[in-house]
C-alpha cells in the first residue's frame, strides 16, 4: 500500500489510499464478469424449468425475464446514486444484494420467491458502470484505458464464461447448486470490492429524483417487457402493443419533465451531445449484433444433425463458444493501448467492422463446427474493443461528476441491443417452418436471415461510429482521461 493523490488532483479528491493499480482493475473486472454471470446462469436449463418448478412456461419465462428488466432498469438509477453517495458504496450494495438474490433462489420453495431472487440478482448489473467510473476516479491515466477496456468488456465475458461453467454444474449436481456458486462470487466480489478498492470522495451530493426513479422504472418496463414476450404474447396483440406504447409514452414524458427539474435523474442536455448520442445509439447496434450470435450459435450447435444442426451437447456447445469470451478479455490491454494511441471514435468503428466481416463469414460459409469456433472469435474481437471504446468516448465529454449515471445509461443501451435482439433474432428461429420429429426447428433460411440481422446491425453500428463528432471538452473537467483518448 502507498499513499498517493488521484489523478485529478486534490480538488477532486482527498488523500486516498490506495493499493496497485492492477490489483484495483481486477477486483472491478471479477465482480463484473460476477454480475453479468447472472444472465446466463439459468439459460442451460430453461427449456426444464416447466418441469422442475411444476408450472407452466409462461410463467418460468419470468425467470429468465425478470433479471433483464431489473438490471436494465437499475443500472443508470445506481450510476447516480454512486455519484450522488459513492460509487463503492453503491457497489457494494448492489453486490450484497445480488448475493442475497442467490441465496433466495438458492432456497426458494415456490417460482414466486425464485422469480424474487433473480430480480435480485439483475441488480447486480449495476456495478459494472460502477466499475468503469471508479477507475476514472482512482486511476492514473497511463493506466486508465485499458482498466476500463477490460471492466467494460465484462458485460460480454461474464456471459461467454459463465455458460460452460453453468452447463457444468447443472449436469452433475441438482440445479439449486447453481445458485450456490453465485452466491459464492458475489460474496467474494463483496469482500474484495471493500478490501481492495478505495473510496473516492468525490461526489455530487443533492436529493435523489425520485419521480424520475419512478418514471424510468415503468417507462422501461413496458417497453423492455413487451420486446422481450412478443414472440410468446404475440407482436399484434394488445398486451404486447399498450405496453410498448404506454412505455414509450411514459418515456417521453419522463424525458420532458428531467429537462425541467434542476436536479435529474439524467442529465439529458449531456446525453443529447453528439458524442453521447451517437455513441449510445452504436452502443444499441453493438449489443444487438452481440447477441444475435449468442442466439443463433447455441442453437445451431446443439440442433441435431439429422434436423440441419451440429448435433453437439449443451456442454461441448459451450465450450465452443467460451473461446469468444477469453478473447475478450485477452483484447482488453490491447484495446486500450489502441485507444490511447489511435482514438476510441476508431476504435469503436473498427471493432463493429470486424463483426461485420465475421457476420458475413458466418453467411456465406456453410458452417461447421470450427467455422462457428472461428466466427464467434472474431465477434469476441469486435466486442472487445467496441466495448473498450464505449465509455472512454463518453467520458471525454461528461462531467467527472456524473460518470456513474452516464455509464449507466450506455450500460442499459447495450442492454437494450442484446434484448431487442434475443426477441428479434428469437422469433425468426421460432418462425422457421421446419419440423424435427414432429416439433418445430429452425431452417437453414431461418438462421441464415438471422445472421443477416447480426450483419446490418454491425454495419449500421460501424456507420454511426463513424458519424460520432469529435468533441471538445473543457480540459480542467477531464483531467484523468488519457490524453489522445479519441
Amino acid at each position: 500500500m502507498r499513499f498517493r493523490f488521484p489523478p485529478g488532483g486534490q480538488d477532486r479528491s482527498r488523500l486516498t489510499r490506495m493499493p496497485r493499480p492492477g490489483l484495483v482493475i481486477a477486483v472491478l473486472a471479477f465482480a463484473g464478469m460476477g454480475a453479468s454471470f447472472m444472465q446466463t446462469i439459468l439459460l442451460p436449463i430453461q427449456s426444464e424449468l416447466p418441469v422442475l418448478l411444476g408450472v407452466s412456461r409462461d410463467v418460468t419465462a419470468w425467470v429468465i425475464t425478470v433479471t433483464l428488466l431489473v438490471a436494465a432498469i437499475c443500472t443508470p438509477i445506481s450510476g447516480r446514486l454512486g455519484d450522488m453517495y459513492g460509487k463503492k458504496t453503491v457497489a457494494l450494495a448492489l453486490l450484497g444484494l445480488l448475493a442475497l438474490g442467490s441465496v433466495v433462489a438458492a432456497l426458494a420453495p415456490s417460482v414466486v420467491l425464485l422469480i424474487v431472487g433473480r430480480g435480485l440478482q439483475g441488480m447486480g448489473m449495476g456495478v459494472v458502470p460502477l466499475g468503469i467510473s471508479i477507475l476514472r476516479d482512482v486511476l492514473h491515466r497511463d493506466r486508465l484505458g485499458s482498466g476500463i477496456a477490460l471492466v467494460s468488456a465484462t458485460l460480454g465475458v461474464g456471459g461467454a464464461l459463465g455458460l460452460p461453467i453453468s452447463a457444468y454444474v447443472t449436469e452433475r449436481y441438482d440445479w439449486h447448486v447453481v445458485f450456490w456458486v453465485a452466491a459464492g462470487i458475489g460474496l467474494l466480489a463483496l469482500v474484495l470490492v471493500a478490501w481492495v478498492v478505495p473510496v473516492s470522495t468525490l461526489r455530487t451530493g443533492g436529493r435523489l429524483d425520485v419521480v424520475g426513479v419512478i418514471g424510468l422504472a415503468i417507462g422501461l418496463t413496458g417497453v423492455l417487457l413487451a420486446v422481450s414476450r412478443g414472440n410468446d404474447w404475440g407482436w399484434g396483440s394488445p398486451r404486447t402493443l399498450g405496453l410498448l406504447l404506454g412505455g414509450a409514452v411514459v418515456l417521453l414524458v419522463w424525458g420532458w419533465y428531467e429537462l425541467r427539474i434542476q436536479e435529474p435523474l439524467v442529465d439529458l442536455r449531456v446525453t443529447a451531445r453528439g458524442t453521447v448520442l451517437f455513441t449510445n445509439l452504436a452502443s444499441i447496434a453493438m449489443g444487438f449484433a452481440l447477441f444475435a450470435s449468442n442466439v443463433v450459435f447455441p442453437q445451431l450447435l446443439e440442433l441435431p444433425t439429422a434436423a440441419g444442426g451440429l448435433g453437439l451437447t449443451l456442454m461441448q456447445a459451450s465450450l465452443i463458444l467460451m473461446p469468444s469470451g477469453l478473447v475478450m478479455l485477452a483484447m482488453s490491454p490491447v484495446a486500450g493501448r489502441l485507444a490511447h494511441r489511435f482514438g476510441a471514435k476508431p476504435l469503436l468503428a473498427s471493432g463493429a467492422a470486424v463483426i461485420a466481416v465475421s457476420y458475413v463469414i458466418a453467411v456465406v460459409v456453410e458452417l461447421d463446427v470450427w467455422h462457428v469456433l472461428v466466427v464467434n472469435i472474431v465477434v469476441g474481437v469486435g466486442i472487445g474493443l467496441g466495448f473498450a471504446a464505449m465509455p472512454a468516448l463518453i467520458m471525454q465529454v461528461v462531467p467527472s461528476h456524473e460518470t456513474g449515471a452516464a455509464n449507466g445509461l450506455n450500460t442499459l443501451m447495450r442492454s437494450l441491443g442484446t434484448t431487442s435482439a434475443a426477441a428479434v433474432v428469437g422469433g425468426v428461429l421460432a418462425a422457421g417452418g421446419a419440423q424435427y420429429q414432429g416439433v418445430p426447428v429452425p431452417s437453414d433460411d431461418a438462421f441464415r436471415t438471422a445472421l443477416l440481422l447480426g450483419l446490418l446491425a454491425s454495419v449500421v453500428c460501424t456507420v454511426l461510429a463513424l458519424l460520432i463528432p469529435r468533441p471538445k471538452p473543457h480540459v480542467d473537467e477531464h483531467p484523468s482521461l488519457p490524453d489522445g483518448v479519441l
